[in-house]
């Protein structure tokens, strides 16, 4: 009897429909600055993002003119609703800041900080960073971020000696499962209207996305791109420089509004499709899906390493797979990477291989993705998008911050020298090198030889690698800004305990 029963509760558990994936959104609209100067848009801007994601089916909460109290609580009110598999969508608008290459988000009571105050303002405001960590710790399944905050620098003062950083945020490298737009372009200012006159009440790329959200089947990188396209055209036709910046981490095509038929009315479902290349032509609508959860979809990521002998690829895929194969561009036979010699534990059989070379040269091309799951099926193909300066910058920039206790050294030789070495050898990775001598403010700029994208690590016989020192040099701070326009933290280094015997 007890068996039966325990048969029939399983039963009776197997049949309940599974959790709906939900769609959850936060909207902030910060205005009513205290110490910094106020602005006059951004709480209409989250109104009619707020009124635009609720035809999109999203539960939204809106919340305007927040204290760092009340922004916190909002946040951990939030939290507390998302659950495992979740969709959730962040808009803010109002001021931003960027210090070392973070972007932190500023409530209303912000103080107005001046010069070598920037711990002030880190431990008043919020980081971008950790408002992702903290929805994907509460298992949201895909991040959206939509962020106007490029405006100026609030704390610019006349008379004062303003903290430092100017307008505009700065370029992120965000998670896996995240997509980020901001509403200008790294280092930029984003218009609130085209004119003194404007009868617009939202911001110049609040009105414009709004519009694009509308547009039924858009994956996000085609909303943003359409969204890029008309704020810069509108903006350039009045001698200003704003292009929204996105930045893309989701795997596959995520569609915001995937409705068929135009209408505001009835549930929206399959946000997440098939990846395909980029168009910015509207997607054709997905087909409605078969009741039931979502299909997950087992597309790979790639790395790709750059040494002097080529481009090494490496994929991975969430699901075990028995094969892999690929494909440089769009015709062509696809080519298999083989086994290794090395049992899989998830699959017991010989690991697919997971990498191939490609040639140092390669020019930006499209690789196409096949496999062959645990039960023969194939999956595929799938695009990954190859840009060899984009993944030269990136691997160097993610190699000097690994050894970023070893971009310099002292040696006590014919007088006292500062080797740079390390920086030089990953150079292509960096734009801009400043070093203070004795001075927390990197002030003076180091020499750094041009990139060679054909041989990045190889150093030029006339390249210099050291410089040489006042004697009763202590200390040097080394501050580098990357090639894709972040910039690093200051790093300190103490004669003492960088010396080279």
């Amino acid at each position: 009897m007890l068996r039966f029963g325990l048969i029939l509760l399983a039963l009776l558990v197997t049949a309940l429909p599974a959790r709906a994936e939900r769609r959850l959104a936060l909207v902030i609209g910060n205005d009513l600055y205290q110490n910094v100067p106020a602005l006059s848009k951004a709480v209409t801007d989250a109104s009619a993002i707020a009124s635009a994601l609720r035809k999109l089916d999203f539960i939204v909460t809106v919340t305007e003119n927040q204290s760092r109290r009340a922004m916190s609580e909002a946040l951990l009110s939030f939290d507390s609703k998302i659950e495992q598999g979740d969709t959730v969508f962040f808009f803010y608008a109002g001021h931003g800041f960027e210090i070392h290459g973070r972007n932190y988000l500023l409530p209303i009571d912000i103080p107005a900080a001046t010069e070598g105050q920037e711990e002030l303002l880190q431990d008043a405001s919020f980081a971008v960073e950790g408002v992702i960590e903290r929805m994907q710790a509460h298992g949201a399944r895909t991040a959206i971020l939509v962020l106007d905050a490029c405006r100026n620098n609030p704390f610019e003062r006349k008379g004062t000696r303003a903290l430092g950083g100017s307008g505009g945020l700065a370029p992120v490298t965000p998670p896996e499962g995240v997509f980020i737009l901001f509403s200008a372009g790294a280092k930029q200012t984003a218009l609130d209207a085209m004119s003194a006159n404007d009868p617009d009440p939202d911001s110049v790329f609040t009105r414009n996305f709004v519009r694009e959200m509308a547009t039924p089947g858009l994956t996000m990188v085609q909303l943003a791109k359409r969204t890029q396209a008309e704020v810069k055209k509108l903006a350039a036709s009045v001698s200003h420089e704003q292009t929204p910046a996105y930045y893309d981490e989701i795997v596959g095509d995520f569609v915001l509004n995937t409705r068929t038929d135009g209408s505001s009315g009835g549930p929206q479902t399959a946000s997440l499709v098939v990846p395909r290349p980029e168009a910015l032509a509207p997607a054709p609508a997905p087909p409605k899906p078969p009741p039931g959860p979502a299909q997950t979809i087992n597309a790979p990521l790639a790395n790709f390493m750059r040494s002097n002998a080529g481009w090494s690829v490496t994929i991975s895929f969430v699901d075990p797979v028995v094969a892999i194969s690929w494909r440089l561009g769009e015709n062509g036979a696809f080519k298999e990477t083989g086994l290794l010699d090395t049992l899989d534990s998830r699959t017991r059989r010989r690991m697919a291989n997971p990498s191939f070379q490609l040639d140092p040269d390669q020019d930006a091309a499209t690789i196409y993705i096949r496999a062959v799951d645990l039960n023969g099926a194939a999956a595929g193909p799938f695009p990954i998008k190859f840009d060899p300066v984009v993944e030269l910058a990136r691997g160097e920039r993610s190699t000097l911050e690994m050894i970023s206790s070893s971009w310099v050294s002292f040696r006590q030789y014919n007088g006292l020298l500062l080797y740079y070495t390390m920086l030089v050898s990953s150079r292509c990775g960096i734009r801009e090198a400043r070093i203070g001598i004795d001075n927390t403010r990197p002030d003076q700029l180091l020499p750094i030889p041009a990139c060679d994208p054909l041989h990045p690590a190889e150093i030029p016989n006339d390249a210099k690698v050291y410089m040489k020192l006042p004697p009763q040099t202590q200390m040097v701070t080394i501050e580098l800004t990357y090639r894709d326009g972040s910039v690093s933290e200051t790093k300190t280094f103490k004669k003492a305990s960088h010396m080279i015997q």
